[in-house]
């Protein structure tokens, strides 16, 4: 049996969004093809398949003009092809203009052209600038019909265009083609602008490495640097992976991950990630991670791979069209046969010439082209302030969020913790009680944990670590270790409970670490956590865009998480909870909700990947999160912001938004030129123009998807 491979591949040549959409759809008819999309914003085809040479066959076999080039591993890739870019364009320009003075000179002269003796010269001449506009078109029909096929804009073109020759309405056949090739060429434009600007965010991934040797510094793709290796990277450069700083102090940029503006100091022994600018000095770094594990290549492989997610509404769209064409056709062809048929005194002419105005109405490319473009562009304005949304489908789940559901510890809170108090009880000191704890967290890896380490420390305190022994984690409820033959347990109040030990205390202003040794209870370590500046600001945010419900979920205690509720003004939250016990909390909240309404979660830890994957957005916080909350998060928040996600359903809603204006605008304005051109009050010049209207209209509001609304 074939094994499945998975390829990306940009497509050049490819300038109609509805071949785009047939290709996909024959792709998927092939034999061993399990998945394949076409990005058509991005001009990009994401493929699936058991056999991709027999696949790459079909691609040539449905669009013999498409190029299809392997996406670039590692470094720089090719810039796709875009029609408008190239020499292409400028010919067609002028084929324009020539039959544009032809339509004019017909236009003025049609009576004296109707008078003369040999029509054929009014036939002649409105075949050149049929021909020097159409030549394309007639090829591209050519093609589908050789394919088997009937149906695509070509066809419709072509039908309506030589129809109108045929019963005589040259000026009128002449001026449809060439407006449609205007109206074309104009939507080339603005699909190009629109990539361009979706391509900036693209423009992040650094091109080369100096990369220090023996001999001094050599050129390099980042692809081939090694970890450890040290890079050179000199000021206004980019940091080309994930790296530490082994010499120099700078400010860097991060703009170009995380959006923020804010220049960021780095020192040695300090992190710094692939992508970012360095400013002002220069800096050495090691090499930390290979450049297709950096931050930058997970970014841009996110942004990339995000149009292989489609929305309902594209896949709807794409399906519509299909039949809506056809329907169309079969109705213009009614209108054209039966009239004349039932109705004694009605012409073939007039009523073949009402089918035509229907025929050219009925191209679907405002809604082929403006629906794709609409998702990408908010894609793209989600990356551009860090927010990184792992497909379109996502924008509409985001768009019906009416409950987000925060993490507490690094999510809303800061999670940089420090020791507030440390009350010792049963003869111990407070220098011994934080050696025990200190020895207990001492392979640890929560924040908790750690500030006890950092606060023996900051004490000058000291203990014997290689006396350690026997180190354990015990899930949402703390740590257990031997320390010079001692059995030491730290953790929080349900272990004290769990364990029979006698305390005092059961309720604290603050998160508490009891330290029990040798089953005697010790005494406590209070530890203080601080709310992110901007989290009261963030669910402000939230409920001005729509969001009813806002809660937590904490493994923390619930006098400390009652306090960050009571400050936030969340609707509820529930405290000392397990990993296990998120997930079926979660779960419980999710039940109780309307069908058309969704539940995002909001966390940055391991312990949270359970509930990102169960959400119906998963969202992880990038900046501090784990790689296993990104991998299974739905949406990436690339700083630790929780303003972040507000701003991310700011986003969502406005790409929604203007989605949904484009299927109305399209639909409503087709509909009502139908009708018209059916009871004969819209003739094939306004038809045409309300077509490429449209289809304009509808590109220029989806390019609005790519900016804020405050820009």
């Amino acid at each position: 049996m074939s094994q499945i491979k998975i390829e990306r591949y940009t497509l050049r040549n490819l300038d109609c969004g509805s071949c785009a959409a047939k290709i996909e759809r024959e792709l998927l008819k092939t034999a061993g093809v399990e998945e394949a999309v076409v990005d058509f914003a991005n001009l990009t085809l994401h493929l699936k398949a058991a056999d991709i040479p027999k696949a790459l066959e079909a691609i040539n076999r449905i669009e013999p003009e498409v190029v299809v080039t392997p996406k670039a591993q590692g470094g720089r890739e090719s810039e796709p092809h875009d029609h408008s870019e190239s020499g292409g364009y400028r010919k067609e320009l002028v084929f324009i203009g020539i039959a544009g003075v032809i339509l004019v000179v017909q236009l003025l002269f049609e009576d004296r052209f109707h008078a003369l003796a040999w029509p054929a010269v009014e036939y002649v001449t409105a075949l050149v600038a049929y021909l020097l506009v159409g030549w394309n078109v007639l090829l591209g029909a050519a093609r589908t019909v050789r394919r088997g096929e009937w149906f695509d804009e070509n066809v419709l073109m072509v039908i309506a265009t030589l129809g109108a020759i045929a019963i005589h309405a040259l000026a009128e056949a002449v001026g449809v083609m060439l407006f449609f090739k205007v109206g074309e060429l104009l939507q080339n434009l603005a699909v190009s602008k629109s990539r361009r600007s979706v391509r900036a965010i693209l423009a992040a991934r650094p091109d080369r490495a100096l990369v220090k040797t023996d001999s001094g510094f050599v050129e390099t793709v980042p692809s081939q640097v090694n970890v450890g290796d040290i890079i050179l990277v000199k000021p206004g450069e980019k940091v080309a992976l994930d790296g530490e700083v082994v010499e120099g102090i700078s400010q860097i940029d991060a703009s170009p991950l995380t959006g923020e503006p804010v220049p960021i100091q780095v020192r040695p022994g300090e992190p710094v990630m692939a992508g970012t600018i360095n400013t002002s000095a220069a800096l050495m770094v090691r090499a930390t991670k290979p450049f297709e594990s950096s931050s930058i290549a997970r970014v841009l492989e996110l942004v990339e791979n995000a149009a292989a997610r489609k929305a309902t509404t594209e896949k709807f769209i794409t399906t519509f069209a299909r039949y809506y064409t056809p329907a169309v056709v079969a109705g213009a062809a009614a209108i054209a046969l039966l009239p004349p048929l039932v109705i004694s005194d009605a012409l073939f002419s007039t009523w073949i010439y009402r089918a035509l105005v229907l025929l050219v109405i009925s191209c679907p490319c405002a809604l082929v082209i403006s629906i794709p473009l609409g998702y990408f562009g908010g894609i793209g304005r989600a990356s551009h302030n860090g927010i990184l949304i792992k497909g379109s489908m996502f924008i509409d789940a985001l768009a019906k969020v009416k409950t987000v559901v925060f993490d507490k510890t690094g999510t809303l809170t800061r999670g940089v913790f420090t020791v507030d108090q440390v009350v010792p009880d049963n003869g111990y000191t407070a220098d011994d009680l934080l050696r025990y704890a200190a020895a207990a967290e001492l392979h640890s890896t929560h924040p908790i944990g750690k500030s006890i380490l950092q606060d023996l420390y900051a004490r000058g305190l000291e203990f014997d670590e290689a006396q350690v022994r026997e180190h354990h984690a015990i899930p949402g409820r703390g740590v257990s270790a031997t320390y010079q033959g001692k059995k030491i347990l730290v953790g929080n109040d349900p272990l004290l409970h769990e364990n029979g030990i006698d305390h005092t205390l059961c309720v604290f202003d603050g998160t508490v670490a009891h330290v029990i040794v040798d089953d005697q209870y010790a005494g406590y370590v209070l530890i203080g956590d601080q709310l992110k500046p901007d989290a009261v600001k963030a669910m402000e945010a939230l409920r001005a865009n729509g969001v009813s419900k806002l809660m937590m979920l904490t493994g923390d205690n619930e006098c400390t998480a009652a306090g960050v509720a009571r400050t936030l003004k969340l609707d509820a939250f529930h405290a000392e909870l397990l990993p296990e016990d998120k997930v079926r909390i979660f779960e419980e909240i999710s039940l109780h909700h309307q069908k058309d309404e969704k539940v995002a979660f909001v966390g940055d830890g391991i312990n949270d990947a359970p509930v990102l994957a169960r959400a119906d957005v998963g969202v992880a916080m990038g900046g501090l999160g784990s790689d296993a909350a990104i991998e299974t998060a739905d949406v990436v928040l690339m700083t630790d912001s929780p303003l972040k996600m507000a701003k991310a359903v700011i986003i969502a809603r406005d790409t929604r938004r203007i989605v949904k204006q484009n299927i109305v605008l399209a639909l409503s304005v087709k509909g009502l030129f139908m009708l018209l051109g059916a009871v004969g009050m819209a003739t094939m010049w306004e038809a045409v123009f309300a077509d490429m209207g449209t289809a304009l209209l509808a590109l220029l509001n989806a390019t609005r998807t790519l900016h804020d609304s405050t820009d």
